[in-house]
């Protein structure tokens, strides 16, 4: 089953979270949140101006509002639908990057880093609170975004933990 939410530039420009709210705020109050994984996708219905050539993550306004989102669901990589692309669009409103044409999204390597890692730290967390299985889940998030963990930073994560 695949959750849709639609923002356009009436949403975007007023930093309204009310069509995400509306669908994400039901799946929390559900016990098992965990049945909505990789289900999320966002329709981007963004009007630019005519011959405007930016790609839309590198329009400021529409990565100040999932800047927003972020910030409220800080564990939503959860349920985006990694297979429809929606990670990697979803990394590219959080992080600096360039496109460019043989190559396509190029992040810039210390804050995708960064935002791998704090990813990681929210998820695992979430996860756990949650009674989902992390660890593979974490894995594979990280693979996607083009870095491997190994079992030995999970075992540091759960000292860490006490």
């Amino acid at each position: 089953m695949t959750i849709i939410i639609t923002i356009n530039n009436h949403t975007i420009n007023n930093l309204e979270l009310s069509p995400a709210l509306t669908v994400i705020e039901p799946l929390m109050q559900n016990k098992s949140i965990g049945s909505y994984e990789q289900q999320l996708q966002f329709e981007i219905n963004y009007e630019q101006e005519v011959g405007d050539p930016r790609e839309l993550s590198e329009i400021p306004e529409l990565r100040l509002w999932f800047v927003r989102l972020d910030a409220r669901y800080p564990w939503l990589p959860f349920l985006l639908d990694w297979k429809a692309g929606e990670l990697a669009r979803y990394t590219a409103m959080l992080v600096p990057h360039q496109f460019m044409s043989k190559e396509g999204i190029q992040y810039n390597p210390e804050a995708l880093e960064i935002f791998l890692m704090h990813k990681i730290f929210i998820l695992s967390d979430w996860l756990k609170q949650q009674s989902i299985p992390n660890k593979f889940r974490l894995k594979s998030f990280a693979q996607i975004l083009g870095y491997e963990l190994d079992d030995a930073f999970f075992e540091l994560i759960k000292k860490g933990d006490g």
